[in-house]
């Protein structure tokens, strides 16, 4: 594990900040850290407004595609909702599908079938269109790469209003209106609204044609922020303001969808991480053990009791895909040993019985074992599909880009990717994906690293800390937990490890050298780390990474370590 501490801001702006928050260096610190200079940028943070989002119409499109729906609606149009099967696809159809209920009852949803059609828009959805007498397909979370499909909808006289965040390749689909923020030629200030977001932008901009204000719309939150912590974009600008809010429906007034999930879970107030780690996997089991529809069925259901019981079978697909990855895992990892590509850069693994519906999480998986760009492929009727998934820093997109010869299509991410090929070409695939990696990837990222935001006493870790601390939430990437770094501490010979396995470490440690620690002690839980319990035996000096969490036990509540890693 590299540590790598962040540059500290110069002491001149540590000190105006200070001045400006009334607030220590800790803190000030963070902020700037944060690119939060002034007195301004932080109230906006510490204070989340919905004011703070940005106009619809700074979109490209969003005029032409408020006034194609509009129409629709107008002249009594069906309109197809139409979205990807994983978590910010089906949010994004029950999103805009439950907005457009309020003003016709002419709306359908589709998602594709993930073994059947794949990924994004498919023929077979056109085609159902068609034969459904659909004049107006709104996809949402797919389709900025789907040329050929939206003129064979076109030709069929199917329009299409497209709301996408993926990158797009150099020409754009013939659509009446192609929202993606990412295109060269948008100049909407944020980029990294996830899907659900974009298509949030677009009833934010229909809305207002009713006259509805934002506050009228904060109902649909809870679908953005799930969408948010689960596509892992950038939980900065206008996304921390979506998510701020989701989050605070998701704990007053949740959908029944979400209610049902949590009624499962048994917890109450949750944070983004229990979104990405609770309600997210449950919305993405449906798509990948059964179809997308679960999903979407569960999230627009207003009735309580089908609510429980839609959510009692994503439930039971939740345990069948964790039993499922548990063993491709298992299986990938033996293929890795026996060809003997432990040494390689990349992981490429192949088998045509593992399920697609899990290779993305296998893919995750494995780097935790391999630090490296990976790739799990298996059959997908007459065609090999894979997920790929990187590692921090490395742009695995552009490295499929580099060997695109061999590939049949791919779109997705820096970090994800999703691609087809044919058979015949896998190993020439494979070797072409070693080379592009081994030669453009900086060798240092292939070992996992911690960044630290700043260096810190025992004694600075107290309740004002973490008072203050709470409020830099939702975190997520572009604002991540704060990690801290302690040096000279000593476990007071409680250190011990817990769990299963002795998988974990417990210890309670003081700083006993550091004359302001007063002579404090915390306790500090590292999971997975037991097999460091030697670093501190003994009233060994030791330095720990380490976030700040709260434990509670037995009723009482104290400041916990939550620990990264020790040296």
């Amino acid at each position: 594990m590299r540590w790598t501490l962040k540059p500290k801001p110069p002491k001149e702006q540590i000190a105006a900040l200070k001045e400006a928050l009334q607030v220590d260096d800790i803190v000030a610190t963070l902020l700037l850290q944060r690119n939060i200079e002034s007195f301004e940028a932080a109230k906006d943070f510490f204070r989340p407004s919905l004011e703070h989002l940005h106009d619809p119409y700074l979109m490209k499109d969003m005029d032409r595609a408020v006034a194609r729906i509009e129409l629709a609606l107008s002249q009594g149009e069906n309109i197809l909702v139409y979205g990807d099967y994983d978590v910010d696809g089906t949010t994004s159809v029950a999103l805009m599908s439950s907005y457009l209920k309020t003003r016709t009852d002419r709306v359908a949803t589709y998602i594709p079938d993930r073994y059947d059609e794949g990924y994004g828009i498919s023929y077979k959805g056109i085609d159902f269109a068609d034969d459904n007498d659909f004049s107006l397909i709104v996809a949402l979370d797919c389709g900025i790469k789907a040329i050929d499909k939206v003129a064979y909808a076109k030709e069929k006289g199917i329009d299409f209003v497209i709301c996408d965040h993926h990158r797009p390749g150099s020409d754009v689909p013939q659509a009446v209106a192609v929202l993606d923020p990412k295109q060269e030629d948008c100049q909407y200030p944020y980029k990294e609204l996830c899907g659900c977001g974009v298509g949030f932008k677009l009833i934010q901009a229909l809305s207002a044609n009713e006259g509805k204000t934002i506050e009228d719309l904060t109902e649909y939150l809870d679908l953005v922020a799930t969408a948010i912590g689960a596509d892992i974009v950038p939980i900065t600008g206008e996304n921390r303001v979506l998510a701020y809010f989701g989050m605070q429906v998701i704990n007053a007034q949740p959908r029944g969808g979400f209610q049902a999930i949590i009624n499962q879970v048994k917890k109450t107030n949750l944070s983004i991480t229990d979104v990405v780690f609770i309600i997210a996997p449950r919305i993405n089991a449906a798509g990948r053990m059964k179809h997308g529809n679960h999903a979407v069925t569960l999230l627009t259901e207003e009735d309580p009791s089908l609510a429980e019981q839609y959510a009692s079978e994503i439930e039971t697909f939740n345990s069948d895909r964790r039993e499922a990855d548990q063993q491709i895992t298992v299986e990938a990892l033996e293929q890795i040993a026996q060809l003997q590509e432990q040494e390689r850069y990349t992981s490429v693994v192949y088998q045509e019985h593992w399920h697609k519906g899990v290779i993305g999480i296998v893919a995750s998986r494995l780097i935790e074992t391999y630090y490296r760009p990976t790739l799990v492929f298996t059959k997908s009727g007459d065609k090999l599909a894979a997920s790929a998934r990187s590692v921090s820093g490395f742009d695995v997109y552009n490295a499929l880009e580099a060997c695109s010869e061999h590939i049949e299509q791919f779109g997705g991410h820096k970090y994800a990717a999703g691609l087809t090929l044919k058979e015949e070409n896998y190993e020439a695939f494979k070797q072409a994906f070693e080379d592009v990696v081994s030669q453009t990837i900086d060798k240092t990222l292939l070992t996992p690293e911690i960044k630290i935001d700043t260096k810190i006493g025992l004694h600075e870790v107290n309740a004002k800390l973490w008072r203050i601390m709470k409020q830099f939430g939702p975190f997520g990437p572009g604002n991540m937990s704060p990690i801290f770094m302690t040096e000279d501490l000593v476990d007071t010979g409680y250190g011990k490890c817990v769990g299963e396995d002795d998988k974990h470490l417990r210890i309670t440690v003081g700083q006993p050298f550091n004359p302001q620690s007063n002579g404090n002690t915390i306790v500090g839980i590292g999971f997975g780390l037991g097999e460091k319990l030697p670093l501190i035996q003994d009233k060994q000096a030791f330095k720990a990474v380490y976030s700040i969490d709260e434990n509670h036990w037995n009723g009482t509540v104290s400041l916990q370590m939550k620990l990264r890693d020790i040296k």
